[in-house]
């Protein structure tokens, strides 16, 4: 199997993990041997219910029986997809109120600029430095990280960045700018949260200037910071919500929400302004929607905050600086990147599994499903803090 894999299937890096997975469950993944693995990364924060998730699975086997894909996005009215949206419009602001659904996170970016263009009738874009939003063309154009994209330039024109926390940057937002895109927490430079009213005041400026303001929630959304977005936390309503990962319970996945106003000027001048075939697929859907209702009818939302406290408390050791982020989104910084690499690799040795952001090569990725009990974080931690005194000794 792992010759196949390297021959046939496409490699991202020149040296991936290459973990044969056999099988998973909760918060656990097994290898070809039968070994089990903790799993501290949940799909890289996409697994929000752990692996195979009993809710999940029904819901899937029930729309099985249904129906798959019968028509391209936006056509037919397929029941799972329809309350899927209504169930997300209900936990959102009112003038965040209708969705379109995507196969990916980074497809709903690109939904997303698309229709801040359409709707401001303005072309520029601003972002931030250290941004990651995904990988598709337009997506890249707005990563702010120059040595990840230089190889495939030309990307689209007329994007700008600026500094994330940096309100002396806000003045660069002016009334040629169609939207600000920002993470609510940046992800790959490495779980930085905004401070000092950051959020607010960039929304502020928007507001004056005409611009509109797009949040990807992508990696912080449904329930990973202890409530269902992240811009919860920080007095910052978007005009644009983008969403994914986590949304589809292990399955994949992209939203971008706005007015409804907003989303009708995708459907005209052009007509099919936005268009994808399977987009909001039924069985996507169903899984999603069934991952929404846990997460909000359950108490996973606040006990995430519970569990950062506690991992927050365990993590304590010389090569840990500091924690970053928020809920079950979090980051151990070490003293460089030749220190995180031994900790990911000889963890995984010891059966946990961790991960690496794509920034910041100091940090460890701990983002651990919001299933995960206690006891698992106890014993995972436990892990890690062997696997520093190893290294430090």
């Amino acid at each position: 199997m792992t010759d196949d894999f390297y021959k046939y299937q496409a490699q991202t890096s020149p040296n991936p993990l290459a973990f044969e997975v056999s099988h998973a469950e909760g918060s656990y993944i097994y290898d070809s041997q039968n070994k089990a693995y903790l799993d501290f990364n949940a799909g890289v924060s996409a697994c929000s219910l752990g692996h195979r998730p009993p809710k999940v699975i029904e819901a899937l086997k029930q729309q099985l029986d249904k129906y798959l894909h019968v028509m391209v996005y936006g056509e037919f009215i397929q029941e799972p997809t329809v309350a899927l949206a209504k169930l997300i419009a209900s936990h959102l602001p009112k003038q965040l109120e209708t969705t379109y659904f995507t196969n990916s996170g980074t497809e709903a970016i690109e939904g997303a600029l698309k229709l801040a263009r359409r709707a401001t009738g303005r072309s520029q874009i601003i972002a931030a430095n250290n941004a990651y939003h995904g990988n598709t063309m337009g997506s890249m154009s707005v990563m702010g990280f120059e040595e990840r994209k230089q190889a495939f330039r030309p990307l689209i024109p007329d994007v700008h960045f600026i500094t994330f926390n940096n309100t002396d940057h806000l003045k660069l937002i002016t009334d040629k700018t169609a939207a600000v895109i920002l993470e609510t927490i940046q992800g790959g430079a490495g779980f930085i949260e905004p401070i000092n009213d950051y959020l607010s005041k960039v929304r502020t400026r928007c507001d004056e200037v005409g611009a509109l303001l797009i949040l990807d929630e992508i990696q912080p959304g449904f329930g990973r910071t202890g409530k269902l977005f992240g811009f919860e936390h920080y007095d910052c309503i978007p005009d644009i919500l983008v969403t994914g990962k986590g949304l589809g319970g292990g399955l994949p996945i992209g939203a971008f929400t706005a007015s409804n106003a907003m989303m009708k000027t995708l459907q005209h001048n052009p007509k099919f302004g936005h268009i994808t075939t399977f987009g909001g697929h039924p069985v996507i859907a169903a899984a999603a929607l069934a991952t929404v209702k846990e997460i909000t009818e359950s108490n996973l939302m606040p006990e995430a905050l519970d569990k950062e406290q506690l991992i927050r408390t365990l993590l304590v050791h010389p090569l840990i600086s500091e924690i970053r982020g928020k809920g079950l989104m979090l980051a151990a910084i070490t003293p460089n990147s030749d220190i995180a690499n031994k900790v990911i690799l000889n963890c995984q040795k010891e059966g946990l599994l961790l991960f690496w952001l794509l920034f910041e090569s100091k940090a460890i990725r701990i983002t651990p499903p919001l299933t995960i009990s206690n006891e698992e974080i106890i014993k995972g931690c436990e892990i890690i803090i062997k696997v520093l005194d190893t290294i430090s000794s």
